[in-house]
C-alpha cells in the first residue's frame, strides 16, 4: 500500500505525494514529481498524520491518492545543487525588481523561487491593484529562459514568507509553525476588551495579529458565566445595571438608577438575583 507524505517547499509552501518502498522520515530531502518537472522538499509528515493534515487543510485533498509522487530520496549531490540554487534567488530578484522598474509597473517584488531542475521560476509579488505583467513576462523567459508564472500574494502572506519578530520578542507565528492563515476579525479584539488602537493590536503585516484567536474561545466561555452587559437586573438595592465584567476577578460592576456604582463577586451577584427585593420605604402621609 502506497505512503502517504507532507512535503515543504521554500516559505510556507507545502504539497502533498504519495511513495512507496522508501522509508521517510520528517526532516529527510527527496524529489518530488511535480509539473513539467522534479521538485526537491523536506518532508514535513507521513502516514496518518499527513492524511490527517491534508484533510484538515483549505479545501482538502483533492483525492485520496495525490497525483504526484516522491521520486526518490535527494542525494549529497542534489542538495548542493538545491543550495546553489536557493542561493541565486538574491541575483533573481535584484534582476526582476529592475524589469519592473523598467516596465513602471506598481507592484512589489516579494520572493523568487526556483524549482529544483530550474525549469520553471516563480516570483511572488504584492500590489494595490490589478497589473498587466504580460510584458515583464516576455522579459522574465527571455531573462532567465525559464517557464514564468508570476503569483500575486497578500501582506499576510508576504510576512509569512519573508519571517520576523513580533512584538512578543518572538518569531512570527505565521512563518514557524501556524499551519495556515485564517481570517482575523475586530470582534476578537472587542470580546477580550483589547485597545481597539490599530498599532497596539496589529502584526508586522499591518493586519491584526493572528494570536488574536488563541484565547478568544477562552473568553467566550467564560464570559458565559457573567450577566450581559447593559442588562437590568433586580437585586438586594432595587435595580441595577450591569457596567462591567472581570472574567479574571469574577467581579461584576453595577450601577443603580441613582448612579451609584459598586463591584460585587459573581457569587454574590446570584445570591442577590435569587433573594427577593427590599420593600421600598413608604412616603410620610401615604395611606397604609
Amino acid at each position: 500500500m502506497p505512503g502517504f507524505a507532507e512535503i515543504r517547499f521554500k516559505g510556507t509552501r507545502k504539497g502533498y505525494f504519495s511513495y512507496s518502498e522508501m522509508d521517510l522520515r520528517p526532516g529527510s530531502h527527496v524529489i518530488v514529481q511535480v509539473d513539467r518537472g522534479e521538485d526537491l522538499g523536506e518532508v514535513s509528515a507521513v502516514g496518518t498524520i499527513a492524511e490527517r493534515k491534508c484533510s484538515s487543510s483549505n479545501g482538502g485533498c483533492a483525492t485520496p491518492t495525490p497525483q504526484h509522487s516522491v521520486v526518490r530520496v535527494a542525494r549529497e549531490d542534489e542538495l548542493s545543487r538545491w543550495h546553489a540554487t536557493r542561493a541565486d534567488e538574491d541575483r533573481v530578484r535584484a534582476e526582476t525588481r529592475k524589469l519592473v522598474t523598467q516596465h513602471n509597473l506598481r507592484m512589489k517584488v516579494t520572493e523568487a523561487e526556483w524549482q529544483f531542475d530550474r525549469n520553471k521560476l516563480t516570483v511572488y509579488f504584492t500590489a494595490e491593484k490589478r497589473v498587466d505583467f504580460r510584458e515583464l513576462v516576455r522579459d522574465l523567459a527571455r531573462t532567465f529562459r525559464a517557464r514564468i508564472e508570476l503569483k500575486q500574494i497578500g501582506v499576510r502572506d508576504e510576512a509569512a514568507m519573508l519571517g520576523g519578530v513580533g512584538r512578543c520578542g518572538r518569531e512570527l507565528c505565521c512563518s514557524t509553525w501556524l499551519p495556515e492563515l485564517k481570517p482575523v476579525s475586530l470582534q476578537l479584539a472587542k470580546d477580550q476588551n483589547l485597545s481597539l488602537n490599530p498599532a497596539q493590536i496589529s502584526g508586522c503585516c499591518g493586519r491584526l495579529m493572528c494570536c488574536l484567536m488563541y484565547e478568544h474561545r477562552t473568553y467566550v466561555e467564560s464570559r458565559r458565566r457573567f450577566p450581559r452587559e447593559g442588562r437590568t437586573l433586580r437585586t438586594s438595592l432595587g435595580e441595577e445595571r450591569v457596567v462591567g465584567v472581570d472574567i479574571w476577578h469574577d467581579t461584576v460592576t453595577l450601577r443603580s438608577t441613582e448612579g451609584d456604582r459598586r463591584r460585587i463577586s459573581l457569587d454574590e451577584l446570584k445570591a442577590e438575583v435569587g433573594s427577593p427585593a427590599p420593600a421600598r420605604p413608604e412616603a410620610d402621609g401615604a395611606p397604609a
